[in-house]
């Protein structure tokens, strides 16, 4: 799937929110070397960076169009494409951060202890994903899939993220690898003017990707207005035209 930096930079400030409450309850000190997979167009690496200003700190992602976003907003720091899955680096890395990116990355019980193989002694893999698959804008999304003339072939669109696994699970499956577990959930709400549409930019840079990508632009056009439509019945509007979207987002942070 191809990823858009600009479409996701639309909504910066609310999608940092999580990165910041993330970093902020990371236990190691002494952090030298840091390592950003997933990060986007760098605002996620960027803030790594305040965090952590004395370390040496590298970001991956598979989308060139985020890296060459990377690149520009950070020229001095080294950002590589490539797969989280087959990610070849075995550190030691003090801090890894993947935030919003491991819901796109399958195969959990082997990916994470493999992550935690790539940490120093007392290091921190920190990881934030959406938990919002079961909210109205997720559920829509699926629900036009299925009801419209491009059923056949979104039939496996919403499989592009993984399956959604529970807190109770990271905890056990970390604590197992023989990590320290830190882990919660929260639900934010973001204020977004301009009503249901908002809503549809917003998804449009994230959880849209996979419906919208097998589509034709005119079949573009007519799903994102029958999902729009059925947004805004989800979510009506508050008087001068806010919508207010509620996020739930899942955390954890794992310590050798």
């Amino acid at each position: 799937m191809d990823w858009s930096a600009a479409q996701y930079t639309r909504f910066e400030e609310e999608r940092n929110r999580p990165i910041r409450d993330l970093l902020a309850r990371i236990p190691t000190a002494n952090v030298e070397r840091a390592a950003d997979i997933g990060c986007g167009p760098g605002n996620s690496t960027e803030l790594l960076r305040a965090r952590f200003p004395q370390a040496a700190i590298t970001g991956m992602d598979s989308s060139t169009d985020m890296i060459a976003a990377a690149r520009k907003r950070l020229p001095d720091v080294r950002f590589d494409v490539g797969d989280i899955a087959t990610w070849p680096d075995p550190g030691p890395y003090d801090v890894i951060l993947a935030n919003a990116v491991l819901q796109w990355v399958p195969d959990h019980s082997t990916l994470l202890p493999a992550l935690l193989g790539k940490l120093a002694a007392g290091g921190s893999l920190a990881v934030q994903m959406p938990d919002n698959l079961e909210e109205p804008a997720h559920r829509l999304m699926r629900e036009t899939a299925s009801a419209g003339p491009w059923a056949d072939r979104l039939s496996n669109a919403s499989a592009a993220r993984t399956a959604r696994l529970g807190a109770d699970w990271y905890f056990q499956t970390l604590r197992e690898a023989g990590a320290t577990v830190d882990v919660w959930r929260t639900t934010y709400f973001h204020p977004l003017e301009g009503g249901a549409a908002a809503v549809v930019e917003w998804f449009k840079g994230s959880g849209l990707r996979p419906f919208l990508e097998p589509l034709d632009a005119e079949e573009k056009t007519a799903f994102l207005a029958r999902y729009q439509t059925e947004v805004a019945r989800a979510h009506p509007a508050l008087p001068d035209g806010t919508v207010l979207l509620p996020f739930p987002r899942l955390f954890f942070i794992a310590t050798r």
